[in-house]
């Protein structure tokens, strides 16, 4: 398993070591001690979600805030999808800066999103299964997120805006301005 560090602190993609043969593959698609080794971070999951869409959903850029903030551990089981995420913590050098990858059942990369991270994402191919991981329960007073079109974050979503899908509660999100007052 390699474990690399992206632009954004505390936030790693994962590269599964992939066993194939005639009767197909495997993978160990996380090992709590491989990872703590290689990052230095502490997660406990305690929660498994998995979504399936249909292509141009977009589903984000969502957060939970205070203490119930979570870890996520995005991989695609089938399809492909951008995965985008956002550095949300104030003190951070990266703050409200974001990095994507695009993620796929052929890639079988899976994203490391650490807390008061938001998290989103696009599917790109004409369904996808996504599984993530998280490492606090979801608390439905705590939801939160920031719209995907966000002048500030300019964010290249890779398709056209005009082909997405989103959810009426994705679309009427706040901007980066209104989180977290921003000027301009």
């Amino acid at each position: 398993m390699s474990i690399k560090e992206t632009i954004l602190k505390d936030c790693f993609i994962i590269d599964p070591k992939v066993f194939k043969d005639k009767r197909g593959y495997f993978l160990e698609s996380f090992n709590q001690e491989s990872f703590q080794k290689a990052t230095g971070l502490q997660i406990d999951f305690v929660q498994d979600n998995e979504s399936f869409s249909t292509k141009g959903v977009l589903r984000g850029l969502h957060f939970q805030k205070g203490k119930y903030s979570q870890a996520k551990l995005i991989r695609v089981i089938s399809g492909e999808i951008l995965d985008v995420v956002v550095d949300i913590r104030p003190d951070s050098p990266t703050f409200l800066q974001h990095f994507s990858i695009k993620l796929s059942s052929n890639n079988k990369k899976q994203l490391f999103v650490p807390k008061h991270f938001a998290h989103g994402f696009l599917v790109l191919s004409e369904t996808a299964i996504i599984n993530y991981k998280c490492d606090e329960y979801y608390h439905k007073e705590s939801e939160s997120g920031i719209i995907y079109n966000d002048r500030h974050l300019n964010i290249d979503w890779l398709l056209e805006s005009k082909d997405f899908i989103l959810s009426e509660k994705d679309q009427k999100l706040p901007s980066c301005r209104e989180l977290f007052s921003i000027k301009g």
